[in-house]
């Protein structure tokens, strides 16, 4: 027998460059680290590692009076992760745990590498593995391992870098993998067969764009045999325009629109579309539009990622009078 279909997983990443400056108190600790050094702040008779700069229970500036700590601690509490994503620190199994450097009076949260759950336990001894390239950031500190002594790169002497560290730069970002069902896998299909996919509901006739699957009215589930064309001619709805805000990685420079299509003859709207050949200042509600495809040689670069549609580069002016219907902008699906 076979077995059961396994649907095919789309991935996205979702990234923006992140900086921040660090100020005194953790460009010091930030600094510390290249040293190999792990610094704590003084807060009256505590004190608190990694350092805050204000105290966390009376919200006080702290005085900038650092200590060097640890670099061993005891862990006092801890979680294993048996399957580590690319989001981990480690790429084999390991614990979180929060570990008391020695000569604090708090925990940090940092990685384990205890080879084996059985190996972790409350109480036990840790130490740095120190990574061997230290740029100034909390993963200049690889992990912790079991044990009283930091492991050292060969060859490391803790150099003080040439400058202090004081900016914080690098890339947030999140890895999505959403699973396609079949009826998006046709809708995807047909748009490679230059056509728009719609199903229709056989309960309430609702029609809908694309690979639904269900009925929302009326909790019917949409198959196959209730796959339709839709037209591919329409008229603008309603539009917005976008001013890009000019982040590092920022690709767009000037102003642009997406539209919201309603097609002909039947009660569904698209949204989020892209209008071709239409200055911003020129858009309105009523100019009839066509759906535009991608030839052959540029299908790859239109495909899932590209557009909602695979194939539909957007929609063009069809050169005809505007749909004046004072019923456009005010109709209820």
């Amino acid at each position: 027998m076979g077995g059961a279909l396994v649907p095919r997983l789309v991935e996205n990443r979702i990234q923006f460059p992140y900086k921040r400056s660090l100020g005194p108190v953790f460009g010091a600790f930030m600094t510390g680290l290249v040293e190999r050094k792990i610094l704590g702040i003084r807060n009256g008779s505590r004190v608190l590692a990694p350092p805050l700069e204000w105290d966390p229970q009376t919200g006080e500036e702290l005085a900038l009076d650092l200590v060097e700590v640890g670099p061993a601690g005891t862990v006092t509490n801890w979680t294993w992760v048996p399957a580590p994503s690319e989001q981990h620190p480690l790429d084999r199994p390991f614990a979180f745990a929060m570990i008391t450097l020695d000569g604090a009076d708090n925990s940090m949260l940092h990685a384990v590498d205890a080879g084996s759950m059985d190996a972790m336990s409350v109480g036990m001894r840790v130490a740095p593995r120190w990574a061997a390239e230290r740029t100034g950031r909390i993963n200049d500190i690889a992990c912790f391992v079991p044990g009283e002594d930091p492991e050292i790169p060969a060859g490391d002497t803790g150099q003080a870098p040439e400058e202090p560290v004081t900016m914080m730069e690098y890339n947030a970002s999140i890895l999505y993998r959403n699973p396609v069902s079949e009826n998006a896998e046709r809708s995807f299909e047909a748009g490679v067969e230059k056509r728009l996919l719609g199903q229709q509901c056989p309960v309430c006739g609702r029609i809908y764009a694309g690979g639904r699957g269900y009925c929302p009215i009326d909790a019917v589930e949409l198959t196959t045999e209730h796959d339709i064309d839709l037209p591919q001619r329409g008229v603008v709805s309603n539009y917005t325009i976008v001013t890009p805000v000019q982040y590092p990685g920022q690709t767009e420079t000037e102003p642009f629109a997406r539209v919201m299509v309603r097609l002909d003859g039947v009660d569904v709207v698209l949204g989020f579309q892209i209008l071709i050949d239409v200055p911003v200042e020129n858009i309105h509600p009523g100019i009839r539009v066509a759906a535009m495809w991608a030839s052959e040689a540029e299908r790859e670069d239109y495909g899932a990622g590209r557009s909602t549609i695979a194939g539909l580069v957007g929609w063009i002016p069809t050169g005809e009078p505007d749909d004046t219907n004072p019923d456009l902008l005010n109709k209820v699906l």
